[in-house]
């Protein structure tokens, strides 16, 4: 499991597309902190990283599909996979290893951007006039969020052998995991009775929760809850396609 946590991981760096993609978040997150002004933290009258953490996921949309999609995608386009299915693990550790690598790449792309923090810190009045403890908690929660989409983008990319395609699923699922609940909220056959119960079952009523420095329980318990089942079905996929 661990040799094959290393290939992915190794995979990425050695491709010119992980460079690409994570030089890309960061450029254009940059660009939407400081010059844009709709979104500029220096038009803003206080330090706050918020746009960050309000941004990030719908960059999250596109940036975790193009991490994940050929995580099986490849594998079975080259033919790959039917060696590593006869190899003595699991398809549950396969699937466990390409998680767990595909979640420390996203931690490294995430890790250049406490440049930001570091320089609204210093820009605070007085400076270090920062909630510390709840931009902890919010990059937990984004980071929770990343998890999501990675399961996501893994349950995509098993179910074809094209890496476009596992792309497009993917951002599609992404996106409906995260806005459509909120959206079908506001009908009138769920608003003013049950909305509240809808919103609940998007992920973007969770994540909004952690985001404001509050680590619930059932927060952390609804996204485990998420990940574990679509890491499940992905695994279910495999074990089909080896029958």
């Amino acid at each position: 499991m661990f040799s094959l946590y290393k290939k992915e991981i190794n995979s990425f760096f050695s491709s010119l597309i992980g460079y690409i993609v994570a030089g890309v978040f960061l450029v254009f997150m940059g660009m939407l902190m400081w010059l844009f002004s709709d979104t500029s933290i220096l038009e803003s009258n206080y330090a706050t990283v918020d746009q960050l953490f309000s941004l990030a996921p719908m960059i999250f949309i596109f940036l975790v599909p193009a991490v994940t999609m050929k995580s099986f995608a490849d594998e079975f386009k080259d033919g790959t996979y039917e060696l590593l299915a006869v190899y003595p693990i699991s398809e549950w550790k396969i699937v466990l290893a390409k998680f767990f690598a595909n979640g420390t790449l996203i931690l490294i792309i995430l890790i250049p951007t406490l440049i930001y923090v570091y320089s609204v810190y210093q820009l605070g009045s007085p400076k270090g006039n920062l909630d510390l403890g709840a931009i902890v908690g919010s990059y937990f929660g984004l980071f929770l969020l990343a998890l999501v989409f990675i399961a996501i983008g893994l349950f995509s990319s098993a179910l074809t052998s094209n890496q476009i395609v596992a792309f497009a699923l993917g951002s599609f699922l992404c996106f409906f995991i995260l806005w459509a609940f909120q959206f079908v909220s506001t009908l009138p056959i769920f608003f003013g009775r049950v909305d509240d119960l809808v919103q609940k079952l998007g992920v973007n009523y969770h994540y909004s929760s952690i985001s404001r420095g509050v680590i619930d329980s059932k927060d952390i318990i609804y996204f485990l809850t998420v990940i574990v089942g679509l890491l499940y079905c992905c695994m279910a996929i495999l074990e089909k396609r080896k029958g």
